[in-house]
């Protein structure tokens, strides 16, 4: 395979279970203009900027044929930086999701999604069957997934992704892998320099604005407590304004592979996981009690959920993104 710029390390696992590359790694990707991020031909690029290192690219090659390869080759560029090569080594295995821990979880979930088959429906159960290498992928990037999770607070998964591409591929800055690898998210520092009338031209709202200047004005702190158990990371985030568990549900299932934490607050999501489960649509309290059979494994059966091809019913209009740069 080659590249643009020669890869500063390659590397092989040797994972133990299926694992599913691409598919695993879809969540990361904000659609197929994501600047940061992509998915296809064989390869998923990620990026990454460790505040302890510089920027980092990670490729990750994938069988197009087979998600239960004997090996996983990947590539990292860090402009020889070789700290950030080694934490990345290290890491490789906990974004891919198959580190101990991880393996663990999902053999328990496994062992309980026998024990409570009778209580899903037969789609849900077949899913896990037919997407054995599911896995929950882990960044450890609390700061960059912020980023994006508040640029889709409120608003509609096209303007959330119409507004990260602005955003990343105004601000953001090139991969040590050269084109046409991703680009490398805002840093912090540039982030506290963007001016009123500049947030305006990308469509990002005042209170988003706010709330991203407050997660580059404690990047530092963030990256610290981004090494702390779930819990701690949660509450500490809620301190934050503009950050609430909507936001923290679905930044930390990305960092952290968050098996438990399902997105309170969702558009749809609770009115999907009622579907699902019971025929009818329900609220977030609903949907917190029928998954309660699942705790600790939550977000993985709501994965499964979505796997198993179950339609979902729509009510309403379309919601159209609105332009507010000349309000």
């Amino acid at each position: 395979m080659k590249f643009t710029q020669p890869p500063d390390y390659s590397g092989v696992l040797l994972p133990s279970v299926p694992v599913d590359v691409a598919a695993n790694a879809a969540p990361l990707v904000r659609g197929a203009g994501d600047p940061t991020a992509a998915t296809g031909n064989g390869l998923t690029w990620l990026s990454f900027r460790p505040l302890e290192t510089g920027p980092v690219t990670v490729a990750i090659a994938h069988p197009k044929s087979t998600v239960a390869p004997d090996e996983i080759h990947y590539h990292i560029w860090a402009n020889g930086d070789v700290v950030a090569i080694e934490t990345m080594i290290e890491r490789m295995p906990r974004i891919l999701g198959i580190d101990e821990a991880a393996l663990a979880g999902w053999a328990a979930f496994d062992e309980l999604l026998a024990d409570t088959a009778h209580l899903l429906p037969h789609q849900v159960v077949e899913a896990r069957r037919k997407n054995p290498g599911m896995r929950l992928m882990s960044t450890g990037q609390l700061v960059d997934e912020l980023y994006t999770v508040v640029l889709e607070q409120k608003v509609t998964q096209r303007q959330a992704r119409a507004t990260w591409r602005w955003f990343a591929d105004t601000f953001g800055e090139a991969s040590p892998a050269g084109e046409p690898a991703p680009k490398i998210a805002p840093a912090p520092e540039t982030i506290l320099q963007i001016q009123s009338w500049q947030w305006h031209t990308g469509w990002v709202q005042p209170f988003l604005a706010r709330t991203l200047k407050t997660v580059a004005s404690r990047a530092t702190a963030l990256d610290r407590l981004a090494k702390k158990p779930l819990h701690d990371i949660s509450t500490g985030l809620l301190s934050l304004p503009g950050i609430g568990p909507w936001t923290i549900a679905e930044t930390l299932q990305r960092t952290h592979g968050a098996a438990d934490l399902v997105s309170v607050g969702d558009f749809h999501l609770a009115h999907h996981i009622g579907e699902a489960l019971t025929g009818q649509r329900t609220n977030d309290a609903g949907m917190l009690e029928l998954l309660a059979p699942w705790r600790g494994h939550r977000q993985r059966l709501v994965r499964l959920i979505y796997a198993s091809g179950i339609r979902f019913s729509r009510f309403g209009p379309r919601l159209a993104a609105t332009d507010f740069r000349d309000r």
